[in-house]
């Protein structure tokens, strides 16, 4: 549990571990989340390569961290729902569902992206 009482400094650094530390849970439990990194490995140097303008270039890869940062909180909310209990419940089923939806949705985003840069 995080140190209610660090402050400064000591806070961010706390922040920074606890950061790391859910990037490494995700990267060890949530396949989905592997891909996409794969996905944003790959796409980066085709981002710097075929993106004609900075700008065309941030929104390229920022597309990609896009699914990503979505990635992690779709995992964040499966987490909480799966610790409450395995139980089938109606309104579990639906947050799950929701995360899934926003999940496809960023990656619709991406790919709608991509094909108005490079089109």
């Amino acid at each position: 549990m995080a140190n209610q009482n660090a402050k400064g400094f000591k806070r961010l650094v706390n922040a920074c571990f606890f950061s790391a530390a859910g990037l490494k849970a995700t990267w060890e439990h949530e396949e989905a989340f592997r891909q996409e990194v794969v996905l944003f490995v790959v796409a980066t140097p085709l981002a710097l390569w075929l993106g004609e303008t900075a700008i065309e270039k941030l929104l390229l890869i920022g597309s990609i961290v896009l699914v990503m940062l979505v990635e992690l909180l779709n995992t964040a909310v499966e987490a909480v729902v799966d610790r409450v209990g395995f139980e089938h419940h109606e309104l579990s089923g639906r947050a799950k569902d929701i995360g899934s939806a926003a999940v496809m949705m960023s990656l619709t985003w991406a790919a709608i992206t991509w094909a108005a840069i490079l089109i």
